[in-house]
């Protein structure tokens, strides 16, 4: 009796030792099952952040209109435009860019299309609307092109038909002077110096100013900056382009031309030419595109087409 006794001890001792090893075994792989979920959720998760934070899909290349002289000089310092085998400049910039024909348009089409990408003058740049990214390392500011950290940056220039005489010689020379350049400057362009205090004429008369939208901001500062010494002045400021402001002052349509860019020859041949501001011009991007930066070899790449998706910027 007692010996059956121990054996069905021994027995239920074995069934339990076996159930507990059981137990422990798929306790184990339960953890481990548990510990690889987890950190496939985690992998999951971490990818779903890097996508999150880069920026793809086709980019939106906005331009300017021909005849623009921030066009103009934005081709020429990105290397967009290249000259041929006979020597002629030729405008590579993308057959689907869309074109807009003035600083405002621009900012305001890249401002409501997240893949857009264009550019505007410097004193113009609205940060509210519209992002600019750093080119090579360089913020554009106006302290950076005084200094020439920031290097995407072109002259304002005005000019006349011969030597300005009467009204359009007054302006000139407030423009000109030390309380001329200190609005320019108030207004985020960089002076080049200036002659110093205004000494006026009283001229009187009307005179018209015409050309460059992005040299037009700054102008319409100086008109009322101008007219607030010199109250019987009439100056009237109207926008077009720079090749328009430069072939209007060359057939006296304007008295005064404007240009945001340097002279042709062709057109110093014929006016005398005065440059008034440096001015930068400024890559800008829709403010949910997460791209800070782009190299000048990126840009290049976007407004020749050779790079058409954001996902092939480095980010």
């Amino acid at each position: 009796m007692k010996k059956t006794i121990v054996a069905m001890m021994i027995m239920a001792m074995t069934a339990a030792s076996v159930a507990g090893c059981g137990s422990s075994s798929n306790d184990t792989a339960a953890a481990e099952n548990t510990t690889d979920a987890a950190a496939d959720t985690t992998a999951e998760a971490a990818d779903d952040t890097a996508a999150a934070g880069s920026m793809s899909g086709a980019i939106t290349v906005l331009s300017r209109e021909d005849g623009s002289g921030t066009r103009g000089a934005f081709i020429e310092l990105f290397g967009i435009e290249q000259k041929d085998a006979d020597g002629n400049k030729v405008d590579n910039t993308i057959d689907s860019a869309e074109i807009t024909n003035s600083t405002s348009v621009m900012m305001t089409t890249v401002a409501g299309n997240k893949n857009a990408i264009g550019y505007v003058s410097l004193g113009s740049l609205d940060e509210n609307q519209v992002k600019a990214v750093l080119i090579d390392g360089a913020q554009a500011t106006a302290e950076n092109v005084k200094d020439g950290t920031y290097k995407v940056s072109r002259p304002f220039n005005i000019a006349t038909k011969g030597e300005p005489t009467g009204l359009a010689k007054d302006f000139i020379d407030y423009i000109l002077s030390e309380e001329g350049q200190a609005v320019v400057e108030e207004n985020g362009y960089v002076s080049e110096g200036n002659t110093g205090a205004f000494e006026g004429t009283g001229a009187e008369g009307k005179i018209t100013v015409g050309g460059s939208s992005s040299v037009t901001p700054v102008m319409e500062k100086l008109k009322e900056a101008y007219a607030a010494v010199n109250p019987n002045a009439t100056i009237e400021v109207q926008q077009s382009d720079s090749t328009t402001g430069m072939t209007s002052t060359i057939d006296g349509t304007y008295d005064i031309g404007m240009a945001s860019r340097e002279l042709k020859d062709e057109e110093a041949a014929e006016l005398t030419g005065q440059v008034i501001a440096l001015d930068g011009i400024a890559v800008i991007v829709n403010k949910e595109n997460t791209i800070d930066e782009l190299t000048s070899e990126d840009v290049l790449n976007i407004y020749t087409g050779a790079t058409t998706d954001w996902s092939e910027i480095a980010q």
